[in-house]
């Protein structure tokens, strides 16, 4: 096989690679901008239980105080497929050396980089693929979570638990270390109460241990909402330099194939010449 044939085939193959990872990259787009949209909807939610529990805790303030728990839970939200970077390797530097009793790791890809750590992880779960994944991993991360409390005598409520997510954060592209539980503060001064206190159907303690649960659901979807958009962004980031490398390798093999090939044919037409000649001289002989 000649040169010039070995380095189109390499070609078509990376052309063939070219169509994958920009079929990915497509994906990862869309991604993108479903996410943006959803987390800026979630946020609100958010914003708005916040606002609902401080206003409840400035005319209620005995619920504000919870108690000490000797059980602080981490909570790892990594990738779930590569091509991202230095995503997951961003947070397990974040997470050495905080004092959590316990972690929880969430992505396979963060799963499979912890292997290669000394962190000990009580559970790995898989992560989210699309934004349509993530109210599942939820219910199968408090599932868990249910399960890790029970394993340490503790009875399934959200006022004995600490617990702080570590993620990326798409508003500052930064590693954030949020405490959801316990969850609110009263020194909170963007958040400014009402003057006249909640009417409630329900006792207020119920209506406290309600809200706790409804905060935790929502602000754990915004999280996942936040590191998954992170997560693609930096996956579109990395299939855009990965598209351009294989183009500029296109072109340069292209320009070597060229040059092997107009090598090739100078030597066939070479081989004619001589073959000629020597006909030529058989001939007049």
């Amino acid at each position: 096989m000649s040169l010039s044939h070995t380095l189109q085939l390499h070609i078509n193959q990376l052309r063939e690679i070219h169509g994958i990872l920009k079929a990915m990259k497509n994906l990862a787009l869309m991604e993108v901008h479903k996410l943006k949209r959803v987390k800026s909807m979630q946020s609100h939610v958010v914003a708005h239980v916040e606002s609902v529990a401080l206003d409840f805790l400035y005319h209620y303030p005995e619920f504000a105080t919870h108690p000490n728990s000797s059980l602080h839970l981490g909570v790892m939200l990594g990738a779930e497929r590569g091509f991202c970077g230095d995503f997951n390797e961003r947070l397990v530097q974040e997470t050495v050396g905080q004092t959590f009793n316990t972690l929880i790791a969430i992505g396979h890809r963060l799963c499979n980089h912890l292997d290669n750590t000394d962190i000990e992880v009580y559970s790995k779960i898989g992560g989210a693929n699309v934004a349509e994944e993530v109210p599942e991993i939820i219910n199968y991360l408090l599932e868990t979570i249910r399960s890790l409390l029970d394993t340490h005598s503790h009875q399934w409520a959200l006022s004995t638990l600490a617990l702080t997510l570590v993620y990326h954060d798409s508003v500052t592209n930064q590693i954030r270390k949020k405490q959801l539980l316990p969850s609110f503060s009263l020194e909170n001064p963007e958040l400014i109460p009402f003057g006249t206190p909640p009417i409630l159907n329900l006792s207020p303690s119920d209506f406290y241990a309600d809200l706790l649960e409804h905060y935790l659901l929502v602000a754990l979807h915004d999280i996942f909402y936040s590191s998954l958009a992170v997560e693609n962004q930096k996956r579109l980031q990395h299939l855009e330099g990965a598209l351009k490398h294989i183009n500029d390798d296109v072109l340069k093999l292209q320009r070597k194939s060229q040059v092997y090939r107009q090598e090739e044919i100078t030597e066939e037409i070479e081989v004619i010449l001589l073959n000629g000649s020597v006909e030529s001289s058989c001939c007049g002989q």
